[in-house]
């Protein structure tokens, strides 16, 4: 059950996971409340979290050439 667990939060950004970190909160309850809410608001939290999963990425792809490796220059 575990390999399955963190094979849908690898694929699905890990943005739940991360922002349970900052927050200091368990990612499982992000997750119930991101379900409840997309529930109640017709999927609409949806564009929150694909937003939110877009400037992940391109937050790690920033970070990653603003400081070069020794290998890399």
């Amino acid at each position: 059950m575990n390999k399955i667990r963190y094979f849908v939060e690898k694929q699905a950004f890990g943005v739940c996971s991360v922002l349970g970190e900052r927050m200091n909160i368990s990612a499982s309850s992000i997750r119930l409340y991101f379900i409840y809410t997309s529930f109640l608001t017709l999927g609409s939290p949806v564009v929150i979290y694909l937003v939110l999963a877009f400037w992940m990425e391109m937050n790690k792809h920033l970070r990653r050439h603003a400081h070069p490796t020794i290998w890399e220059l």
